[in-house]
């Protein structure tokens, strides 16, 4: 897909100079992705992404692995360009680790290019010993005033004596500088800002060892509306696992809750997106608020939320697997979205079901993670390539030499998005790794 077929796409909204409106949340419950809304969910062609050849792939980082990645971003969401130079962040762990276990050893490092496409590897952002977790997961990045503000997700702890799965938000702040060498940063210092206490985003305890644990990826965001500033995060609703039940609103309208049997599993499933208020002026203080969006009993992981304005519409954007549904809906591997008219709005699943972008069925797990940027551009990362009948969940049990080969580790091509009102297309399939 080369030729653009739609000439509409995102575009920023400037902050706009009324007087300023706090978004508060709504008294009631969050807004919740149905599995009346979930079960509409269908491939077709303005959402199913073009065919990655493997042929084509090229990696970006030498003895590398890449994936999770987020560009350097200015406060108002637009992609940063420092002395000529953009940057993105990504984690990244050495290519001879099988790929299932890269995220066990994770770390982030930047990179950084003159056209956001030829990018060149400049090592690990911040020194990871000095960091919290005993390992840094997937966030964002802010640039002010020559200091950044790098936002990760705290995993486990140092000094553990096994792989844990304990997740908590975290800041680290630090100087960034450009020379004719290129790009470097300095004097960071860390702090943890968020960690789950159960009230409005369940606890690893909580979760009882339930299907998949789910508190982080914080991605920074300034509301245009307001100019109030906030983190959004994946997590997972409150409460003991055993304890969860589906709630007619998670199910759908009354014609829906009684023509369809919704499995007794599905409760076990309760995904949703979190949002914290800045509270402090060095960013290492936030307020935690009730998610703006659920998915119990339809989705366990929202992974990677962010937020892009259009007009004066708000567009919620989070990453999902196959296997993270719940019995009885049939999502992709893919990217799903959601449309309000404020920040704690009734969020709308885009295109009626919420898929934005999907993979291709004959190569479902080829790509992950998109991210959408302010101008309708997708990146995401080149995942399991040409896996045949082998799911994601069975890659692992596969022979090493299989699980090599059939990893890409890079970025994968950018995609151009259109969208308007409650419906996206993807337009145009641009170069790997394109940011712009």
């Amino acid at each position: 897909m080369k030729k653009v077929l739609m000439a509409s796409v995102l575009a920023v909204t400037s902050v706009l100079p009324t007087t300023m409106l706090h978004a508060e949340p709504k008294s009631e419950s969050p807004a919740a992705w149905s599995h009346q809304e979930a079960s509409k969910i269908e491939r077709d062609s303005s959402n199913t992404a073009p065919l990655i050849e493997k042929e084509e792939i090229e990696q970006m980082a030498p003895n590398h692995w890449v994936w999770d990645t987020w560009p350097l971003r200015n406060k108002d969401g637009s992609v940063a360009k420092v002395n000529g130079y953009k940057v993105i962040f990504a984690l990244t762990a050495p290519d001879d680790v099988l790929p299932g276990k890269r995220h066990d050893i994770a770390t982030i490092r930047y990179f950084y290019s003159k056209n956001g496409q030829d990018w060149k590897m400049g090592g690990e952002a911040f020194d990871p010993e000095q960091a919290y977790g005993s390992r840094q997961w997937a966030g964002s990045a802010m640039v002010e005033d020559g200091k950044i503000h790098l936002f990760y997700t705290a995993t486990g702890r140092k000094g553990e004596d096994g792989i844990t799965y304990e997740q908590r938000l975290a800041l680290a702040n630090g100087e960034m500088s450009v020379s004719k060498d290129g790009i470097s940063f300095s004097d960071w210092s860390h702090d943890i800002i968020l960690e789950p206490q159960g009230e409005y985003y369940q606890t690893e305890e909580q979760s009882e060892g339930g299907i998949l644990y789910s508190f982080r990826d914080p991605w920074y965001f300034e509301d245009p509306k307001t100019g109030e500033e906030y983190i959004t995060f994946e997590g997972n609703s409150a409460g003991h696992a055993s304890e969860q039940t589906c709630q007619p609103r998670n199910i759908g309208d009354e014609q829906y809750q009684g023509s369809t049997e919704v499995s007794n599993e599905a409760s076990a499933y309760n995904g949703n997106v979190g949002l914290a208020k800045l509270d402090s002026e060095d960013y290492t203080e936030w307020e935690t608020l009730p998610p703006v969006l659920e998915a119990d009993c339809v989705n366990q992981q929202l992974e990677r939320p962010h937020f892009v304005m259009k007009g004066n519409q708000y567009y919620l954007f989070v990453d999902s697997h196959k296997f993270t549904f719940s019995p009885g809906i049939e999502g992709p591997d893919g990217l799903y979205g959601f449309t309000a008219d404020s920040l704690y709005g009734n969020y709308e699943p885009l295109n009626e079901s919420g898929l934005v972008v999907a993979n291709p069925e004959d190569n479902p797990f080829q790509a992950y993670s998109w991210i959408v940027l302010p101008n309708g551009n997708v990146i995401s990362f080149v995942n399991y390539i040409d896996l045949g009948d082998v799911s994601l969940k069975e890659v692992g049990a596969q022979p090493v030499d299989f699980q090599y080969e059939h990893f890409g580790g890079t970025l994968a091509p950018t995609l151009k998005l259109s969208i308007h009102k409650d419906e996206t297309r993807i337009v145009n399939e641009l170069q790997y790794g394109k940011v712009n």
